[in-house]
């Protein structure tokens, strides 16, 4: 089941077609990791916006400048590799209803902050199938389903670093996450780009470890 999973995400995270769709899973989750690092700094939370282009728009209020805004702009691009290793560290202990209970702890905190009807969309087919799996699945399929959730947020996690980064080579990203992060700290955006590159790849390295050697 383990191998099965992982090659699906595998599978989902390269074919395009289906990556299209499925990103909107990983915006979500970075834009989460933009909302909970920005309360935990200490600032205000006003919106979250999701984008039929899959891209996505977290707003808080606070100071514009210094640790705090920095860590809320340096947690988008990790939350999804972050909360994968989570994931991971859970099902090693055999805690697939844990896994299925902080996904639905995530959708709902997004949900209240949303401020778009294609986020409320996204936020409702995303719950529709976490609910049936979660009531209407057998065990065994609600374990699959948490591999493949951990396996997909792993991958998933690290694709978009390249993204970014051919985005950024063509000027198309010219706001993102790096670049207000060179912005605040004069370090430059493909520092950053390398830093997000750095840590998903490692979680994903750490938890295959974890989940697949013996």
């Amino acid at each position: 089941m383990v191998l099965v999973t992982a090659g699906l995400a595998l599978a989902i995270v390269f074919w395009n077609a289906s990556w299209r769709p499925a990103r909107n899973v990983v915006t979500i989750v970075h834009e989460a990791g933009h909302a909970v690092v920005a309360l935990l700094a200490g600032r205000r939370l006003s919106s979250i916006r999701l984008h039929s282009d899959t891209s996505g728009v977290t707003v808080s209020r606070g100071r514009t400048e210094g640790p705090g805004m920095v860590c809320t702009a340096l947690a988008g691009y990790l939350a999804p590799s972050v909360l994968g290793l989570v994931f991971a560290a859970l099902l090693l202990g055999d805690r697939v209803g844990t896994v299925l209970i902080v996904c639905a702890a995530l959708l709902l905190g997004v949900l209240v902050m949303i401020r778009n009807l294609y986020g409320v969309l996204s936020l409702v087919i995303t719950g529709g199938v976490l609910f049936a799996v979660s009531w209407l699945a057998t065990a065994e399929v609600k374990a699959a389903f948490a591999y493949l959730i951990t396996w997909f947020l792993l991958v998933g996690g690290v694709r978009p670093v390249f993204e970014l980064q051919r985005k950024r080579r063509r000027g198309q990203a010219r706001d993102s996450d790096a670049d207000q992060l060179h912005r605040l700290t004069g370090a430059p955006g493909l520092f950053w780009v390398a830093v997000f590159a750095a840590i998903n790849t490692g979680a994903l390295a750490i938890a295959s470890a974890w989940l697949l050697l013996p």
